[in-house]
């Protein structure tokens, strides 16, 4: 590939502002929000903005003692970002691709490590994943989130739908599943052998199962929290 003036490279990188909803893909991997007022953002995810912006973490009562008590337990984990003011407010996160969902009253889980933003007005609560599993596969957690409005997700790579159906299950690795519908809920299966313990076993010791009616999200790569790389 022939190499660039800057002019030419300015005009094909340059952002492209249409300011046509409260959430716009400015690039698969990057999330623009056009805001007048308030967003809640993953904290850490801003990469710039333009205009008078200002950045409040999450008040440690903000949600209510049972949220604090549930975030002194699971850590920074789903800690947010308030976002105030007017502009052009950009996000990312480790070069994840970014979804939009538009919620219409429906409710869904949400990862802690896959929520970028969320619409102020939706309604969030920290779930933990309490078995043993969760614990050993990274001390998993996630959000419930519901209401009307817009949420972003990330993913590493194309995310894949998987229709929960009755009768049917979908089994799911804890550290490639993204998100789940909000009248699922998982449970744990363990395939702890001997063998296991002697890491002569599949990997795949912990699964999510999903049963009912709904949908579940994963992504091509199992994604570790920092405790579980420093395990």
């Amino acid at each position: 590939m022939p190499a660039k003036t800057i002019e030419e490279f300015l005009v094909a990188a340059e952002d492209q502002t249409r300011e046509h909803g409260f959430f716009e893909l400015e690039r698969d991997r990057l999330l623009q929000v056009n805001l007048n007022g308030v967003v809640w953002i993953k904290a850490g995810a801003m990469v710039a903005y333009r205009g008078e912006i200002g950045f409040e973490r999450e008040g440690v009562l903000e949600q209510g003692l049972g949220q604090f008590l549930k975030k002194a337990v699971t850590g920074e984990g789903a800690r947010l970002t308030k976002a105030k003011g007017q502009g052009q407010l950009y996000l990312a996160d480790l070069g994840k691709k970014v979804t939009i969902l538009s919620l219409s009253g429906e409710s869904i889980f949400v990862n802690g490590n896959d929520l970028l933003a969320m619409q102020d007005g939706l309604t969030h609560e920290v779930q933990m994943l309490r078995r043993v599993a969760a614990v050993a596969a990274g001390g998993l957690f996630n959000v419930g989130i519901s209401g009307k409005g817009l949420i972003a997700i990330t993913t590493h790579y194309d995310p894949l739908a998987l229709r929960v159906r009755p009768g049917s299950p979908v089994f799911t690795d804890p550290n490639a599943t993204v998100a789940w519908s909000g009248n699922l809920k998982p449970e744990f299966r363990t395939d702890i052998q001997f063998k296991t313990l002697l890491g002569r076993g599949s990997g795949e010791s912990f699964q999510m199962k999903f049963e009912g009616d709904g949908f579940v999200v994963v992504q091509p790569f199992e994604e570790r929290t920092m405790q579980a790389q420093g395990s």
